[in-house]
């Protein structure tokens, strides 16, 4: 290993991390932000409000990410419509082609996350809002939408970190991310092992520090909560 290689590509993979970090980030609010109307129509009972998020869902869990992303990339640009539109400014950058489709795809799986962390919440908790007469917009601002995001936050920052590795594909699209940085210092000093070895640490530390977020969140949120004992023999 070139300690001195890894030392001078440093600087290039803290860009292409800040880079990733704003994909991801806005990705997961985003996402977030989709998920959450889905999610209620994906619980209700009324079959023409739930067969939408479920055809949603069914369509970005159901097809490879690196599909979707060439799709909007790629794809969309093939419409005469979609370039004399007033949206095609965003949509020939890549940029912003990486947030839209990361953003429309882990929105799929927080719905599912959110979707089952609605129906964990303990009906009588329900039936006590409608006993004390909230209407169901109350009972969602009040009570099942704050108790199904401190069940979700667990899996929540699950999907967080996989949408972090998976981010790493917006370097086929030119962006030049963790690994399209990577792939640019390899090309420069053909040292595979320095550059993606290096590149795997910041994924690494990054992970580390997003699983140490979610579970301080998790005891702030749960304070009650204690760590299970363990009894061995």
């Amino acid at each position: 290993m070139n300690g001195q290689a890894i030392l001078d590509m440093l600087p290039m993979l803290a860009q292409g991390a800040l880079l990733t970090l704003q994909l991801v980030f806005m990705s997961a609010f985003a996402g977030l932000c989709l998920a959450v109307p889905m999610a209620i129509a994906r619980v209700s009972k009324n079959p023409w409000v739930s067969v939408w998020p479920r055809l949603y869902i069914f369509f970005f869990r159901g097809t490879p990410l690196l599909v979707q992303l060439f799709l909007v990339y790629y794809g969309l640009g093939q419409f005469e419509a979609v370039r004399a539109s007033f949206v095609w400014p965003v949509l020939r950058e890549a940029y912003w082609c990486a947030a839209i489709t990361f953003s429309l795809h882990t929105a799929g799986y927080i719905t599912e996350i959110l979707r089952g962390a609605i129906q964990a919440v303990p009906v009588g908790e329900i039936e006590a809002a409608r006993a004390i007469g909230m209407n169901a917009t109350q009972i969602y601002k009040s009570i099942l939408l704050p108790r199904a995001f401190r069940i979700a936050l667990p899996a929540y920052g699950n999907e967080l970190i996989l949408m972090l590795k998976a981010s790493a594909l917006a370097s086929t699209i030119t962006l030049l991310d963790i690994t399209g940085m990577a792939r640019t210092v390899y090309a420069k000093n053909y040292l595979p092992m320095e550059s993606f070895v290096t590149a795997g640490a910041f994924y690494l530390v990054i992970t580390y520090v997003l699983t140490h977020l979610i579970r301080f969140l998790e005891k702030h949120l749960h304070p009650d909560r204690k760590e299970p004992v363990v009894i061995i023999g």
